[in-house]
């Protein structure tokens, strides 16, 4: 059902891209968990009335979670997508003649 590439040298440039833009995603990912943990925070703060703390980073906006997770979120996020893709990567690719994913 399914062929195998022909054997010989496969392109070079499969994988570095496979994984930039499984980073990439990681990171737009991150952004949106990072609008949807601030929303869930600021409906809990409003209806508490509790007191919303606005900071600013490097003059890119407000937000009101605390610094160490407007920078982890990104950070989980690149990594996560790096790994994700390093896995998917083998899954796809390297192991789905193995797994009998491909005859």
């Amino acid at each position: 059902m399914f062929r195998l590439p022909p054997p010989g040298p496969q392109p070079t440039w499969k994988r570095p891209l496979y994984l930039s833009l499984t980073t990439l995603l990681g990171l737009i990912l991150s952004f949106g968990l990072h609008a949807v943990i601030e929303l869930i925070y600021l409906r809990w703060a409003l209806a508490n009335h509790v007191t919303i703390t606005w900071t600013s980073h490097l003059g890119l906006g407000w937000c009101a979670l605390p610094p160490w997770l407007q920078y982890g979120l990104p950070i989980v996020g690149l990594v996560g997508g790096f790994l994700m893709g390093r896995s998917w990567w083998r899954w796809v690719y390297v192991d789905p003649v193995r797994a009998g994913r491909i005859s």
